[in-house]
């Protein structure tokens, strides 16, 4: 008598064909997350209020840079609350585009949504970094990319935010806080979640931003980094680099 639990030979599924056949169906979906994120990130703050407000691009003040500390020290006033909410806003809609798609696409299970928010994240960062129409001149990815932090585990987030508060605060170096927030993210991440897939994209996140202050490191180890004051003024800030 035949056993009722064995598959007919005729009929047995071919697993790595159905695993082809899955990330196939996942792989468009997978590259609309990134669009959309991609293009979320590209809502650079500093740039929108410098230049269509203020009609005077951050750009070509102080640094240089597209980023929030460069608007503070060339601008100052109630507008830079108006950078902090535009970075913010858009890191949290990329992430919660990566989310949505990993719950509702894939499975409501920690490491799938977690593979979401670091895709997503991954896509925001890059478009806030290199903005296809700011001429992919844009900022350095501190606010943005610590709120991504946020967005993915508090753990992480302690140990990124912790790390660039106590730094900046004791150094008056932003620029040394935001390099140990990129250089940690993979090491928490990793210590959170034990995913290779996730750890990959952690550093591609974190080496973007700690490759964005290269400058800004340099300038470090030769002393002529500038401080942060909560006093601004036109045109203050480090060297363009």
């Amino acid at each position: 008598m035949a056993d009722p639990t064995t598959v007919p030979t005729g009929i047995q599924p071919n697993l790595p064909a159905a695993l082809s056949e899955l990330g196939a169906a996942l792989l468009l979906p997978a590259l609309l997350v990134a669009v959309i994120a991609y293009f979320c990130g590209c809502f650079n703050g500093a740039v929108i209020v410098s230049k269509y407000i203020l009609r005077d691009d951050v750009r070509t003040h102080g640094s240089g840079n597209a980023g929030l500390t460069n608007f503070y020290r060339t601008f100052g006033g109630p507008l830079t609350f108006v950078v902090i909410l535009t970075d913010v806003l858009k890191a949290v809609v990329a992430v919660w585009v990566g989310i949505l798609a990993a719950k509702y696409l894939v499975a409501d299970e920690l490491l799938v949504v977690a593979l979401g928010k670091y895709w997503a994240g991954a896509f925001c960062l890059l478009g806030h970094m290199f903005p296809c129409m700011f001429h992919f001149k844009g900022g350095k990815g501190i606010l943005s990319g610590g709120t991504i932090a946020i967005m993915i585990d508090w753990r992480v987030a302690l140990v990124v935010w912790g790390g660039f508060l106590i730094l900046a605060a004791l150094t008056k170096w932003v620029s040394l806080g935001s390099i140990w927030a990129g250089a940690s993210f993979p090491f928490a991440t990793w210590f959170v979640y034990h995913d290779v897939v996730l750890l990959a994209l952690a550093i591609l996140l974190g080496g973007l931003i700690v490759w964005k202050h290269r400058g800004n490191l340099k300038r470090i180890l030769n002393g002529t980094e500038s401080k942060f004051s909560l006093h601004h003024k036109k045109d203050e800030g480090a060297p363009k680099a």
